[in-house]
């Protein structure tokens, strides 16, 4: 069972660390959002406020940027081939209620998310906690509750561990959820990276490749290439799925050119949220030096598959 020690800072008050021992972990605080560094290096944005991409849309509730471990940015904000992805985000096109559509939170048509509450905690790992409600111009009071957990392990030499846990409760009768409708059926948690002409594809049965429409490989999937101009070292980002989550393991979206990485929830078929048990995502990413291999994703999704939570 993981266990987190209870010392909570909220940041609508400020950040400070107090206690018997001092986290490696802070947080810099701004009307954006929130910093988070490790021992003076940072870690993430969080974008708690809605930010402009363009003249129409506005976003938030995403990282940006993500730093892989040399202090290099991983990801990429509204990118002009596709100018609504946002580094680590969790979107869907579909969201109806019974048989009327009331928006698409991945473009951000008349959906409007109201991050609450935001807290986090500094001890040995850093965690931060967030409620969003949902809004939409169709309805007249929030019709969804996100609760979301990201825990940031302390840095490992060569890696770096951080979890995901997304709660979906609905506050309305008969909401549902869905990706593109389309076969590719795309939506859920994505990752917008930087794409270098020699990155790698990797899951548990080798190298994979990046196809139209949806790839079935496995509960995990690393990138790989060389990030970082100013080193030239291989790095990459893995992606893993807990067996927790409802359609592990999951199908992929891959793009070697000009788009956002995505493991498919719950796909083209929209699936409806309850009222009262929450629909939970678990998923974990691992920043790492070198390549697949050499990280031992293998191992590392093993490891994450034994970690149990409360129901």
């Amino acid at each position: 069972m993981v266990k987190f020690l209870p010392f909570i800072v909220l940041i609508n008050m400020g950040c400070s660390n107090t206690g018997t021992k001092e986290s490696p972990f802070t947080v810099n605080k701004n009307w954006q959002g929130i910093e988070l560094l490790e021992n003076g290096h940072p870690v993430f944005f969080y974008q708690r406020e809605p930010k402009p991409a363009g003249a129409t849309f506005l976003f938030n509730n995403y990282l940006h940027p993500l730093y892989d471990l040399s202090g290099d940015t991983l990801t990429e904000e509204f990118p002009e081939d596709h100018p609504h992805h946002r580094g680590i985000f969790w979107a869907w096109h579909q969201l109806y209620v019974h048989d009327q559509r009331i928006g698409d939170n991945w473009m951000m048509e008349n959906i409007s998310l109201v991050v609450d509450t935001l807290t986090t905690t500094l001890e040995e790992q850093a965690r931060l906690d967030v409620r969003v409600l949902w809004k939409s111009a169709a309805i007249d009071n929030p019709f969804l509750e996100e609760h979301t957990s990201i825990i940031v392990h302390p840095r490992q030499s060569d890696i770096r561990k951080i979890d995901f846990e997304i709660s979906l409760k609905s506050l309305v009768q008969g909401l549902q959820i869905g990706g593109s409708e389309d076969v590719k059926g795309y939506g859920g948690f994505c990752a917008r990276i930087k794409l270098p002409k020699n990155l790698v594809f990797t899951s548990e049965g080798g190298s994979v490749t990046p196809m139209d429409g949806q790839v079935v490989a496995g509960a995990w999937m690393d990138f790989s290439a060389v990030y970082d101009t100013i080193h030239q070292g291989e790095s990459g980002l893995a992606l893993l799925c807990h067996p927790s989550t409802p359609n592990y393991p999951a199908p992929w979206i891959l793009r070697q050119r000009g788009s956002m990485q995505n493991i498919v929830f719950p796909g083209e078929a929209r699936m409806e949220l309850s009222t009262e048990k929450p629909t939970v995502l678990r998923y974990r990413l691992i920043i790492h030096n070198g390549d697949a291999i050499k990280a031992d994703i293998t191992s590392l999704q093993s490891e994450y598959e034994q970690v149990t939570f409360n129901k």
